[in-house]
């Protein structure tokens, strides 16, 4: 797996936008299907906890004071999920296209692996200023899920982006 590290400069290259909408979703129903299993199977925690903790940013913090299951904040956290997980995938087909990262697979997983460890960072250790209830979801296991989630994004995108350098 070679990386190419020496053809990676700025040119300047719009991203396949569409690639990297639809790219960034997929990598966040995996990353909800890896949360879900975690909590259930490994953790042994109530699997709507991360479902009220996204919802909240919406809802407010009251939401978090129940663990019954919710129609409503599961759609809240759903169209939150979702939301993001396109915005981010946007983000980083910016990154990718203009320097090239899509040369080869490896380099493509490892941009996605920086970019999951950069989001899990801003949204665990700085978007806490904000929302103080994602300091409890922090450890390996939710930087682990971050780092699917950007390699996820990222291999999609290179699968799926025109190859047509015109757009």
């Amino acid at each position: 797996m070679e990386l190419h590290m020496q053809s990676h400069h700025y040119v300047r290259r719009l991203p396949d936008w569409m690639a990297a909408a639809v790219s960034g979703l997929a990598a966040g129903a995996l990353l909800m299907v890896v949360e879900l299993f975690w909590s259930t199977m490994v953790a042994g925690v109530n699997p709507w906890g991360t479902t009220r903790m996204i919802a909240a940013i919406v809802m407010g913090p009251d939401v978090l004071q129940t663990s019954l299951f919710s129609v409503g904040t599961v759609a809240v956290a759903l169209v939150i999920h979702f939301v993001l997980g396109a915005v981010l995938g946007m983000i980083l087909a910016v990154i990718i296209a203009p320097f090239h990262f899509d040369s080869s697979a490896g380099m493509v997983l490892l941009t996605g692996a920086v970019f999951g460890l950069a989001v899990y960072l801003i949204d665990f250790y700085g978007m806490t200023r904000f929302f103080s209830w994602f300091a409890d979801a922090r450890g390996w296991h939710t930087l682990a899920g971050h780092l699917i989630f950007g390699m996820t994004a990222a291999i999609a995108y290179w699968k799926l982006e025109s190859k047509d350098v015109s757009h």
